[in-house]
């Protein structure tokens, strides 16, 4: 939001701007979604569980579901 010059505030998962600028917030929120869970976020989690924790037998990562990310970005009410 910075680099765009927005103003930006957030508790947990509310999000705030002016409301001249939403729509260029809610299009940064989606990328920003589909960037963050393109990555293996469990796989690392759990490795660096497994190396910080070594005697902890962790269960095994889920299977990935049929979500296509890219479809996030065109959801009107993803972010509201």
């Amino acid at each position: 939001m910075e680099k765009r010059g927005l103003t930006f505030a957030a508790v947990h998962d509310s999000y705030w701007t002016h409301a001249c600028d939403i729509d260029e917030m809610s299009d940064i929120l989606r990328d920003e979604f589909v960037d963050l869970y393109n990555k293996p976020l469990l796989t690392v989690l759990k490795a660096d569980l497994e190396s910080r924790f070594p005697g902890v037998v962790f269960p095994p990562i889920p299977e990935t579901g049929q979500l296509d990310l890219e479809s996030v970005k065109k959801s009107r009410y993803f972010f509201q």
